[in-house]
């Protein structure tokens, strides 16, 4: 009857049911060359959801971009719809997604425009390279490198320089890539030699117990060095409460402007960080560990690799299996839940909470998150005693502080510095004064969400919780220190437009905030009342720290330079 091709269980197009063939396939359709090369290049590695930002790597190293037909071979090898594949594959900032007939330079130089670069000629670096290096080579802007005490920062594939030049970056090109080569770190044996690993194996010998480690590490008073400053001792607890089986994720991805202080102690001291994640592990009885690590340290991860072959050999790891998960470039993945997202191979969208990644957290289960860090202080507290630690602070604050110090000084890098020392303190004691010709005007404590300071305010203790009534924070203590040779409005500007890149784009106040406040701070005079009001909207309802910090530095030039945008 007429009409019953409806119910008949099967759908027709209208072209079949007018009698006349479809002209093409419907659906992206799979290159049977592109599974072949796709398949080859995966080998036998198991094909896992959560494997699939390593994938993804693996075909943007091999191949110099994420090609269409790779990206629908993959999916296809994966059995996971092209969408999946794509939204992954165009989050992350590392990756080059291009149309199967798009050419693109074999050699590619980014050059990094955070702050700090900026301050040191990285956007006239960018034209003269433009200009000079040709059409076979292509430059483009990338965000922070991790490598802010040596701006400006640049590289060419995986080779990253320091003090980049252009006579210096087309050496680089001219003689091909290069990896950058692993610093001098202190080895396996040579950390044994010398108590390394002993208060592991106290721990799992019982000579330590669990009560005797969380006990130790409170009285210390050591706090989640990533920015959030979370108790260690108490996040520890929370797991361990929760129901078994427990997971642990390290976050090595620092992500914030002018941070470089985990890459530092990871690529010198690499033991005394994996000896803190397993006694950590320990503690909690996770089974699985993840460490997220940033793809700008590609040394530090080969670094990682050979270490953790050594630690495994020696049965120092036994009942834990430790995996490296490699991040892509997401400034988010720094926001814990974000980076569980990541690690479970999808976009680096933050979390609703609660539930608390200590109750839910990685594949649903209860996952410990330490920053790398604060890991690596763990073995120095636990033989030291509790008061080694706490008592290294000034003005009343407890344990050490690791600064990453970056600017107009003469000294800039990590400053191992109490906890509680002022701006003024850490660059007259620890960085040897001002750069020659440069007076002190403004610092950031805090990277780009702990807001930009005046130097009338240099004689606050840096710590958690003594910033705050100034609007600042002191987060991973990136401290970057400006002079009279600088405009505080254009840093604000440089760190909103940061935030507007980095803007996952899940909540509306971040996502169009962020874009909003940079179109406003571009106009030659600021609409003061516009801006305060969207900065508050921006506070108020953002779903993460990334929005509800991204206005700091903008509230600070109107509130403490209000002179520079009238």
């Amino acid at each position: 009857m007429p009409g019953s091709e409806k119910f008949s269980g099967k759908m027709q197009s209208p072209g079949a049911r007018r009698g006349k063939a479809r002209p093409f396939l419907k659906g992206r359709q799979v290159d049977p060359e592109a599974v072949q090369e796709i398949q080859a290049l995966l080998g036998g590695t198991p094909r896992r959801r959560d494997l699939l930002i390593e994938y993804l790597h693996l075909i943007q190293d091999r191949y110099n971009r994420l090609s269409h037909r790779h990206l629908a071979a993959l999916a296809h090898d994966l059995r996971l719809p092209m969408a999946e594949v794509f939204e992954t594959a165009t989050f992350y900032a590392h990756w080059d997604v291009i149309d199967d007939d798009t050419t693109l330079p074999e050699i590619t130089v980014r050059v990094c425009d955070s702050l700090t670069c900026e301050l040191f000629g990285a956007p006239r670096l960018i034209e003269e390279l433009r200009q000079g290096l040709g059409e076979d080579v292509r430059v483009v802007p990338g965000p922070c490198m991790g490598r802010c005490e040596g701006a400006p920062v640049a590289c060419v594939g995986h080779n990253y320089m320091k003090q980049a030049t252009v006579e210096t970056i087309s050496r680089a090109v001219d003689n091909g890539e290069t990896d950058e080569a692993m610093a001098a770190y202190i080895g396996f044996d040579d950390y044994v030699a010398h108590g390394g690993y002993s208060a592991l194996k106290a721990c799992i010998g019982g000579d330590k117990s669990v009560e005797d480690i969380l006990d130790c590490i409170e009285q210390s008073g050591l706090r989640g060095l990533g920015g959030a400053g979370f108790p260690t001792a108490r996040k520890w607890q929370f797991v361990r409460q929760e129901p078994r089986p427990r997971l642990m994720a390290i976050n090595a991805d620092e992500g914030e402007p002018g941070t470089f202080k985990d890459r530092h102690y990871l690529e010198t001291d690499p033991h005394r960080f994996l000896e803190g994640m397993l006694i950590a592990a320990w503690v909690v009885e996770a089974e699985d560990v993840y460490i997220y690590l940033r793809d700008e340290y590609p040394a530090v991860r080969k670094l990682l690799m050979a270490e953790l072959g050594r630690i495994r050999a020696e049965g120092l790891a036994d009942g834990v299996t430790i995996h490296v998960r490699r991040g892509a470039g997401a400034y988010i993945c720094g926001e814990e839940s974000a980076m569980l997202e990541s690690i479970e191979g999808k976009r680096g969208l933050p979390r609703h909470k609660p539930p608390f990644p200590s109750q839910v957290g990685l594949f649903g289960r209860p996952t410990l998150i330490n920053n790398a860090e604060t890991l690596y202080w763990v073995r120095d507290i636990l033989e030291r005693g509790a008061h080694w630690y706490a008592d290294q602070g000034r003005n009343g604050c407890k344990g050490p502080r690791s600064f990453s110090v970056s600017g107009r000084v003469k000294d800039p890098g990590v400053k191992f510095a109490p906890a509680g020392i002022t701006a003024r303190e850490l660059i007259d004691e620890y960085c040897g004064g001002m750069a020659d010709g440069h007076l002190f005007k403004a610092y950031l404590p805090g990277g780009a969400s702990g807001g930009i300071l005046p130097a009338s305010l240099a004689d606050v203790p840096l710590d958690f919780g003594t910033l705050e009534e100034h609007g600042g924070l002191i987060g991973s203590a990136a401290v970057v220190v400006l002079s009279q040779a600088d405009s505080v409005r254009a840093s604000a500007l440089n760190l909103m437009r940061f935030f507007e890149d980095e803007s996952c784009g899940q909540c509306t106040p971040c996502r169009v905030g962020t874009g909003k406040a940079v179109k406003l701070m571009q106009q030659p005079a600021w609409d003061t009342p516009l801006l305060e009001e969207l900065g508050q909207c921006m506070v108020d309802a953002s779903i993460c720290g990334l929005g509800q910090a991204a206005p700091n530095p903008l509230r600070h030039v109107l509130e403490f330079f209000p002179e520079e945008v009238t």
